[in-house]
């Protein structure tokens, strides 16, 4: 399993260079397919979205796929994801999205075809792989509005691959609360491991070992 699990995406070319390395193709050669499904579920402008896909289409893929994960039949969503070499979760509401692949049943079609493809998470798309993906951890974070937002109380884990929580924007502008200070308050309530990683950080496991990327901060608190 390959995934490169980044706060904003593609933004620097140590992120990029990560991604060609586990690709080990060139991105001509290769297929994307772009999942928007977690942004859709933000209010507002979503120019954001579209700066990143066309941040990701200059790339210069041989097929660019972009794949909703609700309102399709499962094994047509499933069929898509394996058509392509890398899978390309957009961020935005990680609750939405970690819904959307349980109540469509695809959690363990999804951890099949990553066993041989490349995952790129962008924010919410990098925070579903972690078994403290739940209403606990939004109330440690302090996010429970995004899950009550969406009609829920409680949270399912789509994957519970590890046991540490990422937790993405540390420094951001786009986020200015996100502070040292922030962290810290966050760490002095949780009862499991975070990642905090700024917008040119990204998390790269393989075969479940974990490193990281960075052009920028981050900070691991036990």
């Amino acid at each position: 399993m390959n995934l490169l699990l980044t706060a904003s995406g593609l933004r620097n070319e140590t992120l990029r260079d990560a991604l060609r390395d586990m690709l080990g193709k060139p991105f001509g050669s290769a297929n994307v397919v772009f999942v928007p499904t977690a942004s859709v579920a933000e209010p507002g402008d979503h120019g954001w979205v579209v700066e990143d896909m066309n941040r990701l289409h200059g790339l210069g893929w041989r097929e660019f796929d972009v794949l909703e994960l609700n309102g399709l039949p499962s094994r047509m969503v499933l069929d898509r994801l394996r058509r392509a070499d890398v899978i390309y979760a957009e961020g935005g509401n990680h609750y939405h999205l970690a819904r959307s692949i349980t109540g469509n049943g695809l959690a363990d079609g999804i951890l099949e075809a990553l066993e041989e493809r490349v995952y790129v998470g962008v924010s919410a798309g990098s925070m579903i792989f972690s078994r403290h993906l739940t209403d606990h951890s939004a109330d440690v974070i302090g996010d429970t509005a995004d899950l009550h937002v969406l009609g829920a109380t409680a949270l399912e884990p789509p994957f519970g691959l590890f046991d540490w929580y990422l937790k993405p924007h540390l420094y951001s502008p786009d986020f200015p609360e996100r502070d040292d200070a922030w962290a810290d308050r966050i760490t002095a309530r949780a009862d499991f491991p975070i990642y905090f990683i700024d917008d040119d950080t990204a998390l790269r496991v393989r075969d479940e070992k974990v490193d990281v990327v960075s052009e920028g901060r981050w900070r691991f608190e036990q």
